[in-house]
């Protein structure tokens, strides 16, 4: 091959490997910027139902350098680019976990602050106070998030909103079984009348027995609980300090196609155990 086809080749391949870093790039940038638009979208929507309102450039920015910090430390850690991606890959799921997290722990809080609500608001009907009137004094007297829900669902009603409609979104922000209970009983009062007083103190009464059990049962499993996270959490400290005692002999473990193979039986033996013990501590009242 002469001098000047050598030359064409060498050009040829520069001009593909150019046309593919562009391409990449641009594919890169298109998915960077949805999965942006899409992180800040649903943490505006998150942080606004926990009624904490902060700048979502703020929380994408926050998103970052989590996600940077994971991937360095798993990185460092294994001395590994792939342990670097799975630190990255934890990072972004990290966010949408403490989401469910906090949301599950909102729901629990609404629902133990029912039971005390419903029995005032039903002292209030019998005194001769009107629904709207029971309902600023709960406001008033009680803590979030029970009193942020229905305080907006208050605000909704002044701003014309429908008493259907404002119930139908308070549903719609605490899906419990509770707060069906108290949602239909006020729309059954609304179109129909009758005794909302013995029936919203009968759905507290309910609701009270209900996390009464559901908190006999969270007792009694809770040793199971724990045992699921310490099950999950031991072969992983243990390969840890191996690592540090030995290096020399885990080396195998992070660099061979053997030691992949294994730590990937392990992660879902791991995962395996965490669902059964899960699936049996589970119980629904």
């Amino acid at each position: 091959m002469s001098g000047l086809a050598r030359w064409i080749v060498a050009l040829a391949v520069l001009v593909c490997v150019s046309l593919l870093v562009w391409v990449a790039h641009g594919l890169a940038r298109d998915s960077l910027s949805r999965y942006r638009a899409v992180f800040t979208e649903t943490a505006r929507v998150r942080m606004s139902e926990f009624f904490f309102f902060v700048d979502a450039h703020q929380l994408w920015c926050a998103h970052v350098v989590v996600i940077g910090l994971l991937a360095a430390a798993f990185g460092l850690f294994a001395q590994s680019w792939t342990f670097a991606a799975l630190g990255a890959v934890a990072g972004a799921w990290l966010p949408r976990y403490l989401a469910r997290h906090l949301r599950a722990r909102r729901l629990r809080r609404f629902d133990a602050q029912l039971p005390d609500a419903l029995l005032a608001l039903g002292s209030a009907l019998r005194a001769g106070a009107s629904l709207q009137a029971g309902l600023r004094q709960i406001v008033a007297e009680s803590q979030a998030p029970l009193a942020q829900e229905f305080s907006l669902m208050l605000r909704e009603q002044r701003f014309g909103l429908g008493m259907d409609q404002s119930l139908a979104n308070l549903h719609t922000r605490v899906p419990t079984e509770a707060a069906s209970l108290v949602v239909a009983a006020l729309r059954i009062a609304a179109d129909t009348g009758g005794n909302l007083a013995e029936t919203l103190e009968r759905i507290g009464g309910t609701v009270r027995a209900r996390l009464y059990m559901e908190g006999r049962i969270r007792a009694l499993t809770a040793q199971g609980r724990l045992q699921s996270r310490v099950v999950a959490a031991l072969p992983w400290l243990l390969i840890a300090a191996l690592d540090r005692l030995e290096p020399e002999a885990m080396r195998q473990l992070w660099t061979t196609l053997e030691g992949w193979a294994v730590l990937m039986l392990v992660a879902s033996l791991d995962v395996l155990g965490l669902w059964m013990i899960a699936r049996i501590v589970r119980i629904d009242v």
